[in-house]
């Protein structure tokens, strides 16, 4: 099946073009005995000479309102017809058009006299009215027949009296098929098809043949000309019926009608004065769909406005209609089986969703009144009470709270002050919108137990605003070293959305943002921040997507420029400076070579020589850096220039480059840097790994993981480290399916298992169950041996994550992938060290699940980032950011593959099972056995 491509209307905006062609028609002059009783008309342009000079106005109409004012054609002397070919640009863009508009069309003629319709001495030939959008919403193009019809000015109602399309007459041909069967085929509507075949002819749907061409379209003409005589002759005929039958009905008491059995159409057409106007629209590579405008909901009330930015009361959903009996049953009510009974329409008030019960406002009041507060101080629960308090406690971030539970935690506030678990419950329990109730909250922050970190990132998400709240988050995470922070760095730069920062240019950025203070501060004072920090600003104020607005990379913008204000303040920040801007200059020359090579139409080798030969060009200073630069990918590690000769062009679609860096060492770093691909998910997921192995390092569980490095340098471009490996389908071709045999062949030891060093041993096992159970939770899809490595020294890691939570292009994927290969590389699933490898993957798996709150807010903090599949996942679900931290679409993908809701015992032995279904899965085999005769194919 062709994909099917269109573009949307509110994305062209391109003015309302239309191209007025020709009028074309038979005019029967008004007899001598009628001009003698009307002398009027024997001053009017078409009376006088079959060439008057006529002129066009168009004006779009809608909702039988004009939209804007009319555009008129030039003055054209119309001697040898009535030809204008002009087009007329109106003032109204494509996007903003509504669904019903329509364009009014009147042609005009001249009369010295004037009369009741005319406009100075212009009085209306004739008028037709034409839909911008057909019936389907897509909008109009190519040639447009248009009826015209006489001595009416173009009408632009909903339903308007001068259709372009008018209903067809009922004169009808008869046809035979090849059976013989006889059907009757209106005229009207047979001259219409060949007309539609005739546009799609002019479009380029129907093959051209000249000589065939010319032949049709005469035959067409003529049909025309005949279905136009025909016309004329019925209406003669109709005319003396009419006289017939009204000299019958004054001798007769008969009050049957007298067009009985006439056409449909109106009864003062005169088809001896019929014209056709011939319009033109543009034509688009694509189809115009009409799309309305994405208009937030206007609020109901000063209250719901507070809705928008809140978390303390819940957006309800819609209530469910109930019907009374006999209301909207078969038949009734519906409009479909009785005509006569209208039917039923449901209105949906939007105060009952989205404003506060009176009721549980005022009970919130009371229960929450200032004069219980001094009784509250001393309050504590009992036996019963705590127990529910515990199991709020418990709740995950996802986790919504209900009136009852809100209250409750508000009631026992001040003894709660103890348990750092409950802070964030106690923050969502506050109706802020509340002044006496926020005060309140807000004094109680500092008197309670210091929070951990992942507490305190859930109170940087979107869902909390208070600015003291933030500012209790932000001082939290000062406590944190540089090391930590830089592994939550990505989420608090996307942070940033959700601070209150001025939009005005003249003011500080960091004035009233408590995180973007702290966050210049640190990386001022931390070569390692700072670098990053810099990349991940510049990074959002290159994404120019839609999906970025401008506000949004206007916000960024200023904090970059803060960050580099505060830079010079310092006593080493102007040469760091200098050093941010020389990684840019790197950056944009790599770029600069990356898409030439991309773009280049040679093959594989002369592209690798051009490579060669640009990097040891001298104007693009490759060769020596003087002095020594950190890199942008690993500023832990300084370079000094590059080796071009050791340089490569991958066989990948987008042709990366492999290049070797010489280090202060004069050791190499090969790094790997790609045009046209948005590194941005692959750096989240990276770093994601790297969390996870400095928590699993926590729990004394070293997994050898390897998170090689991934730096996103702009919305397509990016750095990755390149790490020596081979891929487990090179592995298998080379060495028959056997990774054993690849171990064994870069580490042997014949005292060893399998004649394998015991260490590689060991490393492949651990890094094995590390990244299973962490793709895993990540949901990392399109899973094949080619993106599966392995290291010499026995690591075992994962590359190209371009699907993940969940999505995966292979129908049937399992959850988690190991493969047979992987499995036989440990000995197969009956060794010692296959139940190694399972202990290990309890022991991980269970490890993280203490620590899921941390990576839920993680993800919770990037719901708004323009990363790949975040997008995706938003755009599945109806809100993307509902109650709670939790309520993204994003988090929840997350949060139920750590089923939180089950025991750990329960936990282990889904775990179990997983392991077991991805080991015996029949349909991954057969999906990478079709992947890898693929891939040779394109080799």
């Amino acid at each position: 099946m062709e994909e099917y491509s269109f573009a949307t209307s509110t994305s062209l905006d391109h003015p309302v073009s239309v191209k007025i062609g020709s009028l074309e028609g038979h005019y029967k002059p008004p007899p001598f005995s009628t001009l003698l009783k009307r002398p009027d008309l024997r001053y009017i342009g078409s009376n006088t000479s079959p060439n008057s000079d006529l002129y066009v106005t168009v004006q779009p109409w809608a909702d039988s309102k004009p939209l804007t004012v009319p555009a008129q054609t030039r003055y054209k002397s119309l001697r040898t017809g009535r030809l204008w070919n002009e087009w007329l640009e109106l003032p109204i863009n494509i996007s903003q058009l509504p669904q019903n508009a329509q364009l009014a069309i009147t042609v005009w003629d001249v009369s010295p006299t004037g009369g009741p319709t005319a406009k100075d001495h212009a009085i209306p030939f004739g008028g037709t009215t034409i839909a911008l959008f057909d019936k389907d919403d897509t909008l109009q193009k190519g040639r447009q027949h248009c009826r015209v019809w006489r001595h009416k000015a173009a009408d632009g109602n909903s339903s308007p009296s001068t259709p372009a399309a008018p209903p067809s007459k009922c004169r009808k041909r008869v046809l035979k098929d090849s059976a013989g069967k006889t059907t009757k085929v209106p005229e009207e509507e047979e001259l219409q098809r060949l007309e539609k075949l005739l546009k799609k002819h002019e479009a380029g749907e129907i093959p051209k043949v000249a000589w065939l061409d010319r032949l049709v379209v005469k035959l067409v003409e003529r049909k025309r000309r005949e279905v136009e005589a025909s016309a004329r002759t019925a209406a003669k005929a109709r005319r003396k019926l009419d006289v017939c039958s009204k000299e019958d009905r004054a001798d007769s008491d008969s009050t049957a009608p007298a067009n009985e059995g006439r056409c449909s159409g109106s009864e003062d057409e005169d088809p001896e004065d019929k014209h056709i106007l011939f319009i033109d629209f543009p034509r688009f590579d694509f189809p115009i769909v009409f799309t309305d405008h994405e208009y937030t909901p206007t609020p109901v009330s000063s209250f719901s406005q507070h809705l928008q930015i809140s978390s303390n009361i819940n957006l309800k959903p819609p209530p469910e209609v109930q019907l009374g009996p006999g209301i909207n049953a078969a038949g009734i009510g519906t409009g479909e089986d009785d005509e006569n009974t209208p039917p039923l329409i449901r209105i949906y008030d939007p105060e009952v969703g989205v404003r506060d019960n009176p009721a549980e406002s005022k009970h919130r009041r009371l229960v929450r009144s200032t004069r219980t507060g001094v009784l509250d101080r001393d309050l504590k629960p009992n036996a019963k009470i705590r127990d529910e308090l515990n199991t709020i406690m418990a709740y995950g971030p996802s986790q919504e709270l209900n009136a009852e539970e809100k209250d409750l935690i508000w009631r026992f506030r001040h003894h709660l002050t103890r348990d750092k678990r409950a802070l964030t419950k106690f923050v969502k329990s506050v109706a802020w919108h509340e002044p006496t109730e926020a005060r309140q909250a807000v004094q109680l922050l500092p008197k309670w137990t210091e929070i951990d970190v992942d507490d305190a990132l859930e109170l940087l998400g979107p869902t909390f605003d208070n600015q003291a709240v933030r500012a209790y988050a932000v001082d939290r995470l000062r406590e944190a070293d540089d090391e930590e922070l830089l592994l939550y760095l990505l989420q608090l730069v996307q942070a940033l959305k959700f601070e209150k920062i001025s939009p005005e240019p003249d003011e500080s950025t960091t004035r009233d943002s408590s995180l973007a203070r702290f966050l210049i501060s640190r990386a001022t004072n931390n070569l390692m921040l700072g670098n990053f920090l810099h990349w991940y600003l510049m990074v959002e104020c290159d994404d120019r997507s839609p999906d970025q607005s401008k506000e949004i990379r206007k916000l960024f913008a200023k904090v970059e420029f803060d960050f580099m204000a505060s830079l010079t303040q310092t006593k080493p920040g102007p040469d760091r400076r200098k050093t941010l801007l020389r990684q840019g200059e790197l950056i944009t020359v790599l770029s600069k070579i990356s898409k030439e090579i991309r773009f280049s139409r040679e093959d594989r080798p002369r592209k690798m020589t051009r490579l060669k030969k640009s990097l040891a060009d001298p104007k693009n200073e490759l060769t020596s850096f003087d002095p020594p630069l950190p890199l942008p990918l690993d500023p832990s590690v300084s370079v000094v220039g590059i080796f071009p000769d050791e340089s490569m062009v991958f066989k990948s679609s987008l042709f990366p480059l492999l290049i070797n860096f010489r280090t202060t060492s004069g050791a190499k770093y090969p790094v790997i840097f790609k045009t046209g691909d948005d590194l941005r998910q692959d750096q989240l997921v990276i770093q994601i790994i790297s969390l996870m192995d400095r928590l699993l390092r926590k729990e004394n569980l070293d997994l050898k993981l390897t998170p090689y490095r991934i730096l996103a340098t702009s919305a397509t471009a990016g750095a990755v480290q390149f790490v020596p490996s081979i891929s487990l389908a090179a592995a298998s071709a080379k060495y028959k399916g056997s990774i054993l045999a690849y171990l064994r062949d870069n580490r042997p030891d014949i005292h060893g298992d399998f004649g394998i060093r015991k260490d590689t041993m060991d490393t492949y096992i651990k890094s094995c169950a590390g990244y299973c159970v962490i793709t895993y939770l990540l949901g990392v899809g399109d899973r094949h041996l080619d993106n599966l490595l392995l290291a010499p020294d026995g690591h075992f890691f994962h590359a190209d994550f371009g699907y993940i939570l969940g999505r995966d292009p292979k129908p049937f994927a399992p959850q988690m992938k190991l493969c047979r290969e992987m499995v036989e590389g440990m000995g197969g699933s009956t060794s010692a060290h296959y139940q190694a490898f399972k202990s290990y993957c309890f022991t991980a798996y269970a490890a993280l699940r203490k620590s899921s709150n941390l990576i839920l807010n993680l993800f919770a903090l990037m719901v708004d980032a323009n990363i790949t599949d975040i997008r995706l996942m938003n755009r599945e679900g109806n809100n993307p950011r509902a109650e709670g931290a939790g309520g993204s679409v994003v988090v929840e993908k997350v949060r139920e593959r750590f089923h939180l809701e089950m025991t750990e015992e329960e936990a282990m032995r889904h775990f179990e099972g997983l392991i077991a279904d991805s080991v015996g899965a029949i349909f991954p085999v057969v999906i990478d056995a079709i992947h890898n005769m693929m891939q040779g194919l394109k080799a």
